[in-house]
């Protein structure tokens, strides 16, 4: 899982505000493992996450390929509107500003099955994809609002070679605007307490509506979706079943109160 592990405030209208460990490839990898699948995370920290390799992390999640530099690690200030969606953020990327030259030295030495890339800044996200379409390796991709016209257009040519597209309702409007979905292969498509839908060169092919329930933290129930449908998939389950299984995942994961951040 390339993209970053940060240390993340997250804002509701009620009030509440939580300071976490986050990241979408932490979140991404932590839902993979808890499959059963071996996860590694490929992002860079900072001093105030040095407690993280530490952390009783489930079997499967291997912290190996996460380095760490001095510096302050990547921080978003995330601000939620009544629906869960993100209506602020501002971020301050720390030492993740080395992301893109420790993801390039790791794809020439790491051997994976199947890469997951978080399309996020400061991630030089063309010249990744780039590599990996030239060396023929099998990947997926998500986005996040804030940048997505933007790292759209960043992996647009690289978008058909990808196995699974992760995308919000909104993200998917962008999306349909930039590129040709119906050459996509596979797309996933979340909205917010919303059907999941999973598309195949834009037909349908299954959807999943969520349970309602209490929404404690809303930040990783995309990435924990993510992970874990591509764990499934990996381990040679059906999509169907394997999408279900994604939106029980991130259902539980908006019940959750998350990673709370303790400084070292």
């Amino acid at each position: 899982m390339i993209g970053n592990i940060s240390i993340d405030t997250t804002r509701y209208p009620d009030g509440r505000t939580h300071i976490l460990i986050g990241g979408a490839a932490l979140h991404v990898a932590l839902a993979a493992a808890q499959v059963g699948t071996a996860a590694h995370p490929i992002a860079v920290i900072g001093d105030d996450l040095a407690l993280a390799h530490a952390h009783p992390w489930p079997e499967k999640l291997d912290l190996s390929h996460v380095t760490a530099l001095a510096g302050p690690s990547c921080r978003f200030d995330i601000t939620y509107g009544a629906e869960g969606q993100v209506i602020g953020l501002t971020a301050d990327y720390g030492t993740a500003t080395a992301l893109t030259s420790h993801v390039l030295a790791e794809l020439e030495r790491s051997d994976c099955d199947h890469w997951h890339v978080c399309c996020r800044r400061p991630l030089d996200v063309a010249q990744v994809l780039e590599r990996l379409v030239v060396a023929g390796q099998r990947f997926s991709l998500d986005f996040h609002l804030a940048s997505a016209a933007e790292q759209i257009d960043a992996a647009k040519t690289a978008l058909p070679h990808a196995e699974v597209v992760f995308v919000n309702a909104a993200e998917y409007r962008l999306l349909d605007d930039l590129v040709a979905v119906n050459n996509l292969a596979r797309v996933v498509v979340s909205d917010g307490p919303g059907t999941v839908t999973l598309l195949g060169h834009r037909r349908t092919i299954s959807a999943e509506l969520p349970k309602d329930g209490p929404v404690v933290e809303v930040t990783g129930a995309g990435d924990t979706l993510a992970g874990t449908f591509l764990a499934h998939v990996l381990k040679g389950t059906a999509e169907r079943d394997a999408l279900a299984a994604a939106v029980t995942a991130a259902t539980r994961q908006a019940r959750d109160p998350g990673l709370p951040y303790e400084p070292p």
